[in-house]
């Protein structure tokens, strides 16, 4: 989408494509630069991306009313720059243009400068990134907005060079137009600047609620989109660059589940196999990188997300369930050992990234390069596993003179990135070896690089723990735990639980927060926290049956609804509104990289009203459903997570009631053959007599009546609460669910 806000965008644009030259004119309202070394304001925060900056010249503020205020004092406008601590052109803008004195000059002179952490405030990045999106048809980070006073954008863009290269101005002249234009056109501009706050502002609002008619034909136009739009050589959808976007698989294996449609499956489970097999994948260290720059999975944009990590595991482990292909299993694995290797802190929580960037050498730390981690020379290959090295050059595609054969900025030269060029059958024959010599040799060599590869300068480390991010991993490994039958993954996941519990929530008002670091905590959660969170919180309870993590969601979901619904159109906003900084409250409807909190929040909310018997939750989900109609009816791959609540919303979904004592062997021994299938529209509830008994009580007297067999464990398998004669027999329990699963034990 594109839409023009009158003359200031088109004229700057006009004005910077002529090009010219740039002066710098100082007066005494603020410094011209900091002197070298010395701390900016950002040294005192506790986002780690701030920090990064916290020593450039340019006088940094932080979002917040003292920057504001200085803006409207001064009639200055506001350069507001968005980004993340892992981003890689974020770092190449730094080293070019917010070290460079002349730039940080003219940012000093003429502007009120502003640096935000869209991970930490995603608030503030939605509502300029949409501006962003609209006057230019696309967007990215970092992300360079031109603000009034009143913080109503005026343009906008993404990455600019020091100097005009490449199709972009340069900053630094961009910088000078907008002052000039600033001193001699600034009511257009802040008319313009008006009519773009409106636009946005429209944009939020969600009307008065829809009146779609939710029908499995909304699930079908859904695949039809997928199988039109699927490659099915590399797996996947579209043209390179291509991302994993895992909420596309959870929609297809719930397609498979509800109609046995055998390419929903293919596509899925091909599409993370090529993953898998691609460079996209850490065939080292486990887990993946954040998206492919072609459209063959090989060459990686390298930083690793939290959200990535958690969202695959959890699609690995499903298409294992469905397929029982052991190989989807170990991929699994490989990222859950990631997490807890290399993002997991001290006190359980999850980090949020690793850098795509990293030094060349410990000698030379300043010296950057993006991928410099993860990839290898021949020589290196050839030195540290000798004769096992053309094997392992065969199976991972390694070549003498380097791999990368598109290398637009050179940084690959010689060098190879590892991905799975011959199956390990194949190698077998070429070589004449077996294949379990070949297994063998491969798991040598890879420990072997592994080693090697601990000893390079690291990527940086993003160590803020995400309230959200962490519901998303605390769901993986509670998955984990039950289908790879691992319980140190319940127990990553009961840790982390526990730290958002104990550092991130407050029980009095039932709030939550969203950022904790070195034990800071710090910002009111958003839409996404509480969502994410309750999910997690709603897996871990049915993985483990332990009751307070039931407890928490019930408490989050009504503050959840109290914050950030909508009662007249049953949307969820992403935001609670209270921050008047923010110039509108955002709805989020699309299912990107993450999935919208509004989506998460209505399969949240079908959940627990199958749990708790509440029809009113239950309504409140399809409300929020039909709130986007639009996007559902127009563009339904838009929102395919929200599409799984629409799939949960039509089905009859089973209740697992199981009379016994949560941890005890005969209660695990049912809930190992409940949890290891693939049974998407199902809950689990435990009849113990303890808390949550008795809180469901009002709603669910049935638990009441609920016995043992021979004091057994026993469960009980419903629908619509209408129960099936009570087993404690596991094998009983799995005819009674209906196979659901490929997987054996």
């Amino acid at each position: 989408m594109r839409v023009h806000f009158g003359w200031p965008v088109a004229g700057l644009a006009v004005a910077l494509a002529a090009g010219g030259v740039w002066t710098i004119q100082r007066t005494a309202e603020a410094p011209a630069a900091r002197e070298p070394g010395q701390p900016n304001r950002l040294a005192r925060e506790q986002s780690s991306y701030l920090q990064q900056h916290a020593h450039n010249p340019v006088d940094w503020y932080p979002w917040g009313e003292e920057a504001f205020a200085r803006a409207r004092r001064e009639n200055k406008p506001i350069f507001l720059s968005v980004g993340y601590s892992t981003c890689h052109w974020c770092h190449v803008m730094e080293r070019e243009s917010f070290s460079d004195p002349a730039i940080a000059a003219l940012l000093n002179q003429h502007f009120v400068s502003i640096k935000v952490d869209r991970e930490e405030r995603p608030d503030v990045d939605q509502v300029y990134m949409n501006y962003v999106q609209a006057t230019t048809g696309g967007g990215g980070w970092p992300m360079s907005v031109f603000l009034t006073p009143e913080l109503q954008p005026f343009f906008g863009g993404t990455y600019f060079p020091p100097e005009s290269r490449h199709g972009r101005p340069g900053f630094g002249q961009l910088l000078e137009r907008v002052r000039q234009q600033w001193g001699t056109n600034r009511e257009a501009i802040l008319s313009s600047a008006g009519g773009a706050a409106d636009f946005l502002k429209g944009l939020s609002d969600p009307g008065a609620g829809g009146e779609l008619e939710i029908e499995e034909k909304l699930l079908d136009a859904t695949f039809r989109w997928y199988a039109q739009a699927y490659d099915p050589e590399q797996g996947g959808f579209g043209r390179a660059p291509k991302f994993p976007r895992p909420v596309n698989l959870k929609f297809l294996l719930r397609y498979h589940a509800r109609t046995g449609e055998e390419q929903a499956l293919e596509m899925a489970a091909h599409t993370l196999r090529r993953m898998a097999g691609g460079g996209m994948h850490d065939h080292l260290g486990g887990g993946f990188h954040r998206y492919s720059t072609d459209d063959r999975w090989f060459l990686p944009h390298f930083e690793k997300m939290l959200y990535d990590q958690a969202q695959l595991a959890v699609s690995y482990l499903e298409a294992y369930q469905l397929t029982g292909d052991p190989s989807l299993a170990q991929t699994a694995r490989g990222i859950l050992e990631y997490v807890l290797r290399d993002l997991t802190g001290p006190e359980g929580g999850f980090h949020s990234a690793e850098d795509a960037d990293s030094a060349l050498h410990h000698e030379r730390p300043d010296e950057h390069a993006e991928g410099a981690f993860y990839v290898w020379s021949w020589g290196e290959i050839e030195k540290l596993l000798g004769e096992d090295a053309a094997l392992f050059g065969r199976v991972y595609g390694v070549k003498e003179e380097g791999n990368v054969s598109h290398d637009p900025f050179g940084e690959f030269g010689g060098n190879n990135v590892l991905y799975a060029a011959a199956g390990v059958e194949e190698a077998a024959r070429e070589l004449d070896l077996t294949v379990a010599e070949v297994r063998e040799r491969l798991e040598r060599s890879r420990a072997v690089l592994f080693e090697a590869r601990r000893l390079r300068p690291r990527p940086l480390l993003d160590d803020k723990v995400l309230t959200a991010w962490n519901g998303l991993m605390i769901s993986a490994f509670a998955r984990g735990h039950r289908v790879l039958d691992e319980p140190r993954y319940g127990e990553a996941a009961r840790r982390a639980a526990e730290l958002v519990a104990a550092r991130l929530y407050h029980a009095e008002s039932k709030t939550l927060k969203r950022r904790f670091r070195k034990g800071s905590v710090g910002i009111d959660g958003f839409a996404d926290d509480y969502a994410f969170y309750v999910q997690g919180l709603l897996d871990l309870y049915e993985g483990t049956l332990e009751g307070r993590w039931l407890l928490l969601a019930l408490d989050l979901t009504e503050t959840q609804n109290r914050l950030f619904r909508d009662s007249r159109s049953g949307a969820f906003f992403s935001t609670s509104g209270k921050d008047p900084s923010i110039l509108t409250r955002v709805r989020e409807d699309y299912d990107g990289a993450e999935p919208s909190p509004a989506s998460v929040a209505a399969l949240n909310l079908l959940r627990l009203a199958q749990m708790t018997n509440r029809e009113q939750w239950r309504s409140m989900a399809e409300q929020a459903i039909r709130a986007v109609e639009g996007r559902l009816v127009g563009s339904p791959q838009a929102m395919p997570q929200m599409m799984v609540a629409a799939d949960f919303l039509l089905a009859k979904p089973k209740q697992v009631l199981i009379a016994g004592e949560a941890g005890a062997a005969d209660t695990e021994a049912i809930l190992r053959e409940v949890q290891r299938r693939f049974l998407p529209r199902k809950v689990v509830l435990l009849a113990d007599g303890g808390p949550v008994q008795q809180r469901l009580r009002e709603g669910l007297e049935i638990l009441d009546s609920l016995r043992r067999i021979d004091s057994k464990a026993t469960a009980y398998v419903c629908e619509d609460y209408v129960c099936q004669l009570p087993t404690n027999d596991p094998a009983v329990v799995a005819r009674l669910l209906g196979e659901g699963s490929r997987q054996g034990k």
